[in-house]
């Protein structure tokens, strides 16, 4: 896995906490007033809209497109705000928007951190289905329609740590994934939840690289309690808009005590299974990538030190190095799922 260091972000444009809080009603007065064009899946740092530059006027170019709203658009209306000092958030500074849209790791669309934002801007959410299969009372291929309208959709402000070393700090919207279970209902044989990307070389182009590494379609999976605990999140949005292609529109997953690669993206199949899945980082290297993929800085990646860390995005006035925490600082609401494990075998 290769990264990048990311350009370094002015401080002017580093999302004031006021400024994203009122966006909903800055970006109606900015839609009112003919000042933006519709763009779903693109919302450059709102510190620069603060500033009277206009919602695009500091994004790059190749984050921005016009579509039309997408048919769940009204379900964004009525987002549950994240309790700052609730279980499912965290005080911590978010990261910008800027840095979170432009510095994916999604190896469908390549290999560099930048890859994703320039590749992935055509890439078609609407239609959009998942199929449920295996060990469960309903299997079907069901509409991304069905999977949001029983849910209020909620904020969720949760770190995010990668086994490379950086990490940020994000808001995402979603709804829980063990209401989804619930809702499918697994049969007593369901152990796991196992989870595959969408294959289509068309739209994901490094999918048809003979440079490519990974076996499609990219899996993940989660052991049944995981999959429940409350903090899993299935998240279809971030900062309040549109989940933007490179994060993994329209759905993904986010399980924020682990390594961001387990947190699959564009999903478009969940089965539930006896056995332990097969998932892609382990199938190409095991002896680096456990399943369980736990943040741990006492067990240490072959190329890659876990117990330090570098908070995105780096700044003058922003300490970028900081210690990782056991299950990065969820160790309070998840370590009893692991409880007896010997953490540095299963890692």
């Amino acid at each position: 896995m290769l990264i990048k260091s990311p350009s370094d972000i002015k401080s002017s444009e580093i999302t004031p906490e006021s400024v994203y809080r009122n966006r909903r009603q800055f970006i109606g007065d900015a839609l009112k007033a003919g000042l933006i064009a519709a763009a779903p899946g693109v919302m450059p740092s709102m510190a620069s809209a603060a500033e009277g530059d206009g919602l695009r006027a500091r994004a790059p170019s190749d984050m921005v497109r016009s579509a039309p709203a997408p048919w769940w658009a009204e379900k964004f209306d009525n987002i549950k705000p994240a309790d700052r000092n609730g279980p499912f958030s965290t005080n911590e500074d978010l990261t910008p928007y800027r840095d979170v849209v432009s510095f994916n790791n999604f190896y469908e669309f390549g290999t560099d951190k930048e890859d994703p934002s320039r590749r992935a801007q055509e890439f078609k959410v609407d239609p959009w289905s998942i199929e449920i299969a295996g060990e469960v009372d309903k299997p079907g291929v069901y509409h991304l329609e069905d999977f949001l309208k029983p849910h209020q959709l909620e904020e969720r402000i949760y770190r995010l740590r990668c086994v490379e070393r950086w990490s940020m700090v994000i808001p995402w919207i979603g709804f829980s994934l063990a209401d989804l279970i619930a809702r499918v209902g697994p049969n007593s044989k369901a152990k796991y939840v196992a989870f595959e990307t969408l294959v289509d070389p068309d739209q994901m182009p490094a999918q048809s690289s003979r440079f490519n590494v990974i076996e499609w379609p990219y899996r993940e999976g989660l052991r049944m309690d995981e999959a429940m605990h409350p903090l899993t999140f299935l998240a279809v949005g971030v900062y309040g808009n549109y989940m933007p292609p490179q994060n993994g529109a329209p759905i993904r997953l986010v399980v924020p005590w682990k390594y961001g690669f387990k947190s699959i993206k564009s999903i478009v199949k969940i089965s539930f299974t006896e056995t332990e899945p097969a998932t892609s980082w382990n199938m190409l290297q095991a002896n680096e990538y456990g399943f369980y993929a736990n943040v741990n800085p006492e067990v240490h990646h072959p190329r890659w030190r876990q117990d330090m860390e570098t908070r995105l995005p780096r700044t003058l006035f922003s300490a970028a190095r900081q210690d990782t925490l056991m299950f990065n600082g969820y160790a309070e609401q998840v370590s009893h799922l692991y409880q007896g494990m010997d953490l540095a075998r299963y890692y």
